[in-house]
């Protein structure tokens, strides 16, 4: 399943459509474009298990280059489109790209990007020049739409993050088998959502994170459209929803939050009765939230918790959630486990680490101590992916706690080692720590806790200096948005940091105490 298999059949159905300018691509032009930019790998001499990148903000000729590594045997490595040059250069060496390709719109670090990426030699940019690049619609143009003699099955390798917060690949092993082939990944979408060859599908997230990426790529290998978007408005999704009659949606619950803070009037004057599916991941959602939107779009919504390494996942359809509010659902896959710290089973109802169960493989790229950090002590096929929860009497999952302090703000994870070892770099701090706090939009926000050295002011001037510095060397969503002061940060003479201690007073729990 994949567009070389609706080509044929339907070549002038949109395979995509840019909900802000109307712009589209058909079965025909992707499945002939991403022919041409296989060719093109091919003779950059790229083989099966090699790596290459993509740059780019929601554009369309980012499914061309999906599907000419899917069709290519390849790696496929998205790049956040928010992060400074020498955080994608990273990734891009990291993942040992051998071609990336950048959109013009992200010029001024694209770039840069090669100074981080010596290695990656075949450089090819869309939209326009970029100083340094070739432009992918001149170079496609030499090589023949015609498909590679052999298509292996190419790979998607997202980036989560390392035990030092520096990004790390999530690397599974290619499968045996051709892009033609039938697929389990596009299939379990099929099962559980009805993904099928009506399906229109709206994206209005990040074109870079994995559950947009993968149910983008499973609606075209079915037959169905890709309504993206270029970023997300309330207003312009429920608009998009009436326009191209969208069946199939995916959200985060902050964008749940924004379309309820809209007017009666504007949430009630488009039509929605194509909206059937509706599902949503990536952090939790407020149970009112929750209760709210489906009171408003029904029993449509659909949640699953899972993560990029894939050893399992839970899902909860709209009727089960309301039995059971709160709830991420029960697994679909291998049993689940809850575990204290040193892996012994819990009881329903006692809070620990969750394990998958599962047969399924997967690296860590180049780090094999997050790898073995990840599997439980006596169980080799039990994986956790970081997070704290417990189970109900009857299997219901719910999600308690993150193991790692990693904050999700707006469905973006963003991990404080990264920000600490920026702003520790600063003259004028002695130590800092970095948590999530409260936040009415995105669940949480970033703020800084420092404590400066001595003879300096804990003003509002150093907050704002401190803030400015974070956003010279991080991505900007990264950084703080406010910054209080303290004496002396609490650690134990090991040096380790109470942050439980810090993020109990935001978060307005009593009791804490060290132990």
């Amino acid at each position: 399943m994949y567009p070389g298999k609706w080509a044929p059949l339907q070549p002038d159905k949109p395979a995509a459509i840019d909900s802000g300018s109307g712009e589209q691509i058909t079965f025909a032009e992707l499945n002939d474009r991403s022919n041409q930019l296989a060719q093109l790998l091919y003779d950059r001499d790229l083989r099966r298990g090699d790596h290459i990148a993509i740059f780019t903000g929601n554009d369309l000729r980012y499914f061309e280059v999906a599907w000419a590594a899917l069709r290519s045997g390849l790696f496929f490595t998205t790049v956040n489109r928010s992060l400074t040059a020498e955080e994608a250069g990273y990734i891009v060496n990291d993942c040992e790209a051998r071609a990336l390709v950048v959109s013009a719109s992200l010029e001024s670090v694209a770039q840069k990007i090669p100074d981080y990426a010596p290695k990656c030699d075949t450089l090819l940019s869309f939209g326009g020049p970029v100083s340094g690049y070739l432009a992918l619609e001149t170079e496609i143009e030499k090589f023949p739409a015609s498909p590679l003699a052999e298509e292996p099955l190419g790979s998607f390798m997202l980036y989560s993050s390392g035990t030092t917060g520096r990004p790390k690949g999530v690397k599974h092993p290619l499968l045996d088998q051709s892009v033609a082939d039938d697929n389990d990944h596009h299939l379990f979408h099929q099962q559980l959502w009805n993904f099928a060859e009506d399906t229109v599908y709206l994206s209005p997230a990040p074109i870079y994170h994995a559950a947009p990426a993968f149910l983008s790529v499973s609606t075209q290998a079915l037959g169905g459209t890709v309504v993206l978007m270029p970023k997300f408005d309330p207003l312009n999704a429920l608009e998009a929803i009436e326009r191209y009659r969208v069946t199939h949606s995916q959200w985060v619950p902050t964008m749940f939050i924004r379309f309820l803070k809209l007017s009666e009037e504007d949430r009630t004057r488009f039509d929605l009765t194509s909206h059937t599916t509706a599902i949503h991941a990536a952090a939790p959602c407020p149970i009112e939230v929750k209760r709210k939107m489906l009171d408003w779009w029904g029993p449509i919504i659909n949640e699953y918790y899972a993560g990029t390494e894939a050893p399992g996942s839970t899902h909860v359809t709209a009727e089960e959630w309301l039995r059971y509010p709160g709830t991420v659902g029960k697994s679909m896959g291998g049993p689940l486990h809850i575990c204290d710290e040193e892996g012994r089973k819990l009881p329903p109802g006692e809070t620990g680490i969750i394990y998958f169960e599962s047969a399924k493989t997967f690296d860590y790229h180049g780090d094999e101590k997050k790898k073995k950090d990840s599997i439980h002590p006596e169980h080799a096929n039990w994986v956790a992916l970081g997070d704290v929860g417990y189970m109900n009497e009857e299997g219901y999952l719910f999600l308690t706690d993150r193991a790692t302090f990693m904050i999700v703000s707006g469905g973006v994870n963003i991990y404080p080692q990264e920000i600490e070892n920026a702003l520790i770099m600063h003259p004028k701090v002695e130590d800092v720590a970095v948590i999530g706090v409260p936040n009415d939009e995105f669940g949480e926000e970033v703020k800084a806790i420092v404590q400066p050295i001595a003879g300096i002011s804990h003003d509002d001037e150093l907050a704002r200096e401190l803030i400015m510095y974070a956003r010279e060397t991080i991505a900007h969503y990264k950084c703080p948005k406010s910054v209080d002061f303290r004496d002396q940060l609490p650690r134990q003479e090991t040096g380790k940091l109470y942050k439980r201690l810090l993020k109990d007073e935001y978060w307005g729990k009593e009791g804490s105490r060290i132990v």
